[in-house]
């Protein structure tokens, strides 16, 4: 594709080179490419300019005020916005069905449910967030909930290569406000939740909203739909919005008007519910047991009906929806009896969500083993005890993906919302204390990394990651 093609500029007088890719690491940069300038938190990419032009970029996008010699200066006030539609026009082929996901919790669930009801209805479909990209044929990670523009375009292009005509992905409010969801069609947008969580980066619970609201003001295409749980606090401002928008309005759950929860009942491995639909009634068993995952159900849904799904067929096929990786995870069994759960749970709210998802299961006590991530909101830690605290039977608080923090700082800052907990740093020593603790009435939940490999420790040049999977280790420990 030619640069003229682009950004409408054929650059040097009588040239008009040919694009060979886009980058915003002047380290990827090759001759033919596009360079992307962003000011960032700890990096300036206009600092590495230079190097890019060295390297062969052709054009660099960047504020109008920006050094470029060498290169076409693609000048924009919000050089992020424009880079994305140009990388939008490069890889230009995506899944025809696309649809987007954002929230605090619940993301992932949902567009990995959203993708399992697009296959049963007969499409090929695929999900991309936290977990990675998900096929029915093929999984692979992407590291990031939302990475950069680039890898996020020519991954979704990439599918669209292979065929996949239905995608779900996740938006995360970095994302959001960084532009790396832009570009291609989104024909329907979901909202799960919004609560306390990535202050550090936003500052405020209005500037994190408003990093999420942009979803519908701006990302769903014209003519879309917004697919809205109705029964969270921060639903209205949503609703506002989209309706701001003129996009199609769809909500759900217990206030819905579009799939009501009538009713919702514990049954031994799931939960039995009546989803009223317009004038119909559907009683679905669905097996996944919480009622934060009737919520992302009833969500994925709302988006696969507001693409074309046929209603009666997408509510009957919940009931064979399938577990997703370390969302509520049933891990093991203890010799005397207990379940072991693993859950992503890394906010007060998703702590509180989990635990009362189990509570109706488990005749004895909850014991819970969790902890706080390092170089992440801090504000979070000792509320996420008091949290804790409240709503289990039993608290043993560890050590979760440190980073570059001191971990005993962390574990003291949840413990101060939790005083009465047991703290064990090792985070092996003590998902084996909880489950040596576990009688056969009891239930065992570990929380904090979920689907996760790894245990992140240190940070730079001195980090690195332990191999550490919760459910192996509950696995093992129970054996």
């Amino acid at each position: 594709m030619r640069l003229s093609a682009l950004i409408g500029d054929a650059g040097p007088v009588g040239t008009d080179p040919v694009v060979t890719g886009l980058a915003i690491d002047h380290r990827k940069v090759a001759p033919g490419t596009i360079f992307g300038a962003f000011v960032g938190e700890k990096f300036n990419g206009e600092d590495f300019i230079p190097a890019a032009v060295e390297a062969g970029a052709i054009a660099v996008v960047a504020r109008p005020e920006a050094p470029v010699a060498g290169a076409v200066h693609v000048a924009d006030a919000n050089p992020r916005r424009a880079f994305a539609h140009i990388a939008a026009h490069y890889f230009h082929r995506f899944p025809a069905t696309c649809v987007a996901v954002t929230g605090t919790n619940g993301k992932t669930s949902t567009v990995e449910m959203t993708r399992q009801l697009w296959r049963m209805a007969g499409f090929y479909a695929a999900s991309i967030g936290t977990l990675g990209i998900t096929t029915s044929n093929d999984s692979a990670s992407t590291g990031l909930t939302t990475p950069d523009i680039v890898t996020f375009l020519s991954n979704m292009s990439g599918l669209a290569t292979e065929g996949v005509s239905h995608a779900a992905f996740e938006a995360s409010s970095h994302g959001l406000d960084q532009y790396r969801t832009e570009g291609l069609p989104v024909k329907a947008a979901a909202f799960t939740n919004l609560s306390h969580d990535h202050l550090d980066y936003h500052g405020t619970m209005e500037a994190y909203l408003a990093a999420k609201l942009r979803l519908f003001s701006e990302v769903v295409e014209p003519g879309g739909t917004a697919v809205v749980w109705n029964d969270d606090a921060y639903s209205a401002a949503v609703v506002d919005t989209a309706r701001a928008r003129a996009v199609r309005l769809m909500t759900v759950g217990v206030t819905g008007d579009d799939l009501r929860l009538v009713s919702r009942e514990p049954t031994q491995l799931g939960q039995s519910l009546v989803i009223a639909a317009g004038d119909v009634n559907h009683k679905i068993d669905l097996p996944l047991i919480g009622a934060y995952q009737v919520a992302n159900a009833l969500v994925s849904a709302g988006l696969v009906i507001a693409t074309g799904g046929d209603v009666a067929q997408t509510l009957a096929n919940l009931e064979r929806l399938q577990p997703v990786r370390g969302r509520l995870e049933r891990a093991a069994i203890t010799r005397a009896g207990a379940p072991i759960y693993v859950d992503y749970a890394h906010t007060p709210d998703a702590i509180e969500a989990a635990l009362d998802a189990l509570r109706p299961h488990a005749s004895g006590r909850l014991i819970l083993v969790f902890g706080a991530g390092g170089d992440r909101d801090q504000a979070k830690r000792p509320e996420m005890g008091r949290v804790a605290a409240a709503k289990a039977d039993v608290l043993i608080i560890t050590d979760d993906n440190p980073r570059g923090e001191d971990p005993e700082l962390i574990r003291a800052a949840i413990a101060a919302g939790a005083p009465t907990a047991q703290v064990i740093e090792d985070r092996r020593a003590a998902i084996a204390a909880a489950i040596a603790k576990a009688r056969a009435d009891d239930i065992v939940c570990i929380a904090g990394k979920g689907h996760e490999q790894g245990q992140i420790v240190g940070a730079g040049t001195a980090m690195r990651v332990l191999p550490f999977d919760d459910v192996a280790v509950a696995r093992e420990c129970a054996a």
